[in-house]
């Protein structure tokens, strides 16, 4: 049996350039497919960005507002990031949607490295990059690359984070010399986390030091963190903003931050996003795809050797914790288990590296698990299969020559990623997989789904809007239809209202203002006008699906007649 914790040696634990340049490669390659193609989406990523975009057009980067509303559900950073890389960029107010996206990607990136990183310290070079290579190949992190919101920049904080705490974890174990950088990298990463997206870079890491901490009944490592210095580094990067916001809001920030977005989400599902318990494990093989048996044949050789090895521990103590808490919680979305997966590919990583991932189990129902794990990748690569063949068909009546190519590459994915073939090479099995999982949800992201124009209504109302405005600065109203993505692509002036609102609307301005009504409100519209009908001439019509609530519609544009 291969020695599960022999530590490699120095001069392979960390990673070289090469390494660097090929995974940085890896993750251009996987994540910027789509980034400029589809379209701003709602509703959580048109929230960011046009927050973003109002702080670049008012020159205020303390307050977040969406149009005349503050939006204090998250913290500044992520607006921050995404208003820097306007800059860069060489855009302003006026930026298009990829330039908001770079953040995630750069995230995403950074992360990937990070897990790479740890990977390669804790078990040596090749574990690392195998690692860091499923992790830029997974669904989850594909998707969230591709958005322009938290949560691939806060599993950047995470890793970090939770590689400073592991360099003090072991060196307490090895009882090597304590150091000063592990524990500044962990408060820098803690305090980046807070700034983008509240408590859940520390809570990962305070439930993996809990953990630790009482299986080995020993809490003197946590000295090793400095607490008190470190504490004064995090409220030395928060305080700051956190002061001005609060001078700003009138206390307004932390009641909706705290009181109606945290603690709302763990007393009750918000926004209709409620779930029971078991909700992260019945979706484990989609957005961990392809890599969900390999992944489980990792954990559970882990399980089996923790007691033994204290860098399993720390993996097991960073995944299982988060992912019961994120059990019970009754608000569930996928995403928020995305911290945890590091930990988990990690494990994955060691176990295919080793060899130790084809060593048999000790009981049966760690193979009844694998099955019922098999038969989840099963059902999702057929998921993902059909997602490339049949949507297009559905949505435009023909197929898609990208989704037929994703009909396959998405089939050999599912195959590689098994274990049932190349069971005596799982890395190249793993590289394989990765390859052309990179590919299928590239080929996704780019040929097919910004080809599925009926679910895009937003670019649809806003080019019909921009061809039938009559003045620079028209502004238009959308009756019923009242999507982020509106907002960002027609103007931050743009008027979310009903029929009547409207209506209204076009009578205070007839020289300029036009009107997006959607047909469940053309009869209050209609009524509400001085001359029916008459006062008014339709310029154009949209019709598709509002993915937002899952219903077809037909909106169409009127301008005043004069």
């Amino acid at each position: 049996m291969t020695d599960s914790h022999s530590a490699p040696s120095s001069s392979l634990r960390r990673l070289r350039v090469s390494h660097y340049l090929l995974l940085i490669f890896i993750c251009l390659v996987s994540f910027l497919p789509g980034i400029g193609s589809i379209p701003p989406l709602d509703r959580d990523e048109s929230r960011y960005v046009q927050a973003t975009h109002q702080m670049a057009e008012s020159g205020d980067y303390v307050d977040i507002r969406f149009q005349d509303a503050s939006r204090y559900k998250k913290p500044i950073g992520i607006y921050w990031l995404q208003s820097a890389a306007l800059k860069l960029t060489g855009h302003d107010g006026d930026a298009p949607i990829w330039a908001y996206r770079l953040v995630s990607v750069t995230g995403a990136t950074v992360a990937v490295l990070g897990t790479a990183i740890l990977g390669a310290a804790f078990f040596g070079q090749s574990a690392g990059l195998l690692a860091g290579i499923a992790l830029a190949a997974i669904v989850m992190l594909g998707f969230e690359a591709r958005v322009a919101k938290t949560d691939a920049m806060v599993l950047t904080t995470v890793v970090f984070a939770q590689g400073g705490l592991a360099w003090i974890w072991m060196a307490s174990r090895m009882q090597a010399p304590e150091r000063w950088a592990p524990a500044l990298v962990f408060w820098v990463a803690t305090a980046a986390g807070v700034l983008i997206k509240g408590p859940i870079t520390p809570f990962v890491s305070l439930l993996t030091m809990a953990t630790l901490s009482l299986f080995y009944r020993d809490w003197r490592w946590l000295k090793r963190l400095k607490p008190l210095s470190g504490i004064l580094i995090l409220l030395a990067i928060v305080l700051p903003w956190l002061i001005l916001i609060t001078l700003k809001s009138g206390g307004a920030f932390f009641n909706e931050s705290v009181n109606k977005d945290f603690l709302s989400k763990v007393g009750d599902g918000q926004e209709s996003h409620g779930a029971p318990p078991g909700y992260f494990a019945l979706i484990f093989v989609v957005f961990i795809w392809p890599f969900g048996v390999l992944a489980v044949r990792g954990g559970l050789q882990a399980l089996a050797r923790l007691r033994d090895d204290p860098r399993l521990a720390f993996l097991t103590a960073w995944y299982i914790p988060f992912w019961l808490v994120t059990e019970l919680i009754p608000t569930k979305l996928p995403h928020y288990i995305l911290p945890a997966y590091p930990a988990l590919l990690l494990m994955m990583a060691w176990a295919i590296d080793t060899g130790i991932a084809n060593e048999p189990y000790r009981g049966r129902w760690q193979i009844w698990l694998e099955r019922l794990t098999l038969f989840g990748l099963a059902a999702a690569t057929l998921g993902f299969m059909g997602a490339g063949l049949v949507l297009p068909y559905v949505m435009t009546d023909s197929f898609s020559f990208p989704g037929i190519i994703v009909f396959f590459t998405a089939l050999a994915a599912g195959v590689f990623a098994s274990g049932l073939i190349l069971n005596h090479n799982l890395k190249g099995a793993l590289q394989a997989a990765a390859t052309f999982a990179i590919i299928t949800f590239g080929l996704l992201t780019w040929g097919v789904i910004p080809a599925l124009t009926p679910i895009w209504l937003s670019p649809a109302i806003a080019d019909a809007f921009k061809a039938a405005k009559q003045c620079n600065n028209s502004v238009l109203a959308s009756a019923s239809y009242a999507e982020p993505s509106l907002v960002f692509l027609a103007g931050t002036g743009t008027v979310l209202t009903n029929g009547q609102g409207a209506a209204q609307h076009l009578l205070a301005d007839p020289a300029c203002a036009v009107a997006a009504v959607d047909e469940r409100e053309r009869d209050a519209f209609i009524a509400s006008l001085p001359k029916g009908e008459q006062s008014v001439a339709a310029v154009a019509t949209v019709s598709g699906i509002n993915y937002s609530k899952g219903r077809r519609t037909t909106i169409t544009l009127y301008r005043a007649l004069q």
